[in-house]
């Protein structure tokens, strides 16, 4: 069973100038990822999917492989992650191999760790699940959450407003790390968020979406407090 691990690094970031390749820590934030990717023992390739040619040698110096450039069309601001593995997986296909199953692994993810991906890949493996998502629970119930109508606070579900907290059915969101998914499945679906989807659930302490310059320094301060 073949498996392989794609990193998926744009060149283009707006929020945060060269977003994927800026220092977190002492090093590119997506080195992180690709040390994870390489060190979890569980991948037959790892390589990252750019249209960068400076996000392409870090990575390469980091010990991914680069062996294509993004085409045109998955590198503008409206391709989606589909967009990016599909073409990841056919390009390969093209050079006659075959992939069972695969890993998008995002580049500014630094909390993930080699045995958490060993796991995923290998817990996905063991069973009969299309992908194995990463998720984390929400930290207070969406149940009761509220909307501003005509500047008063209107509660969405009333029904839920006396029940214990610890009697509401918990929610979970995708914790944006990484996707492990039977590429057979994916082709079939175009969806990694369809059919028989496994959970791996985190703490909020390993989970920090990095979309603005507060985001990154609470990401920084996250992997300190975890890895000090």
């Amino acid at each position: 069973m073949k498996t392989l691990a794609m990193i998926t690094a744009r060149g283009g970031s707006k929020r945060i100038p060269r977003k994927n390749i800026k220092e977190f820590n002492g090093k590119p934030i997506i080195a992180y990822s690709i040390e994870a990717a390489l060190g979890s023992g569980v991948y037959d390739e790892v390589m990252v999917s750019t249209d960068d040619e400076e996000i392409a040698e870090i990575s390469k110096k980091y010990g991914a492989n680069v062996p294509f450039l993004r085409s045109e069309k998955t590198s503008n601001d409206f391709a989606t992650t589909t967009d990016v593995i599909e073409e990841v997986i056919m390009e390969y296909k093209s050079r006659g191999i075959d992939f069972d199953i695969a890993t998008c692994i995002y580049p500014t993810a630094p909390f993930i760790t080699a045995d958490r991906l060993k796991t995923a890949v290998e817990t996905l493996r063991d069973s009969d699940a299309d992908s194995l998502i990463p998720v984390v629970r929400f930290s207070y119930p969406p149940q009761r959450a509220m909307e501003i109508q005509e500047g008063r606070l209107i509660f969405r579900q009333p029904e839920y407003l006396s029940m214990r907290s610890q009697d509401l059915v918990a929610h979970y969101h995708d914790a944006g790390q990484f996707y492990v998914f039977r590429t057979e499945s994916f082709l079939k679906n175009r969806n990694i968020m369809v059919g028989n989807i496994l959970p791996l659930e985190l703490s909020e302490l390993e989970v920090q979406d990095i979309d603005n310059e507060v985001d990154w320094k609470l990401a920084e301060l996250k992997y300190n407090l975890i890895n000090n």
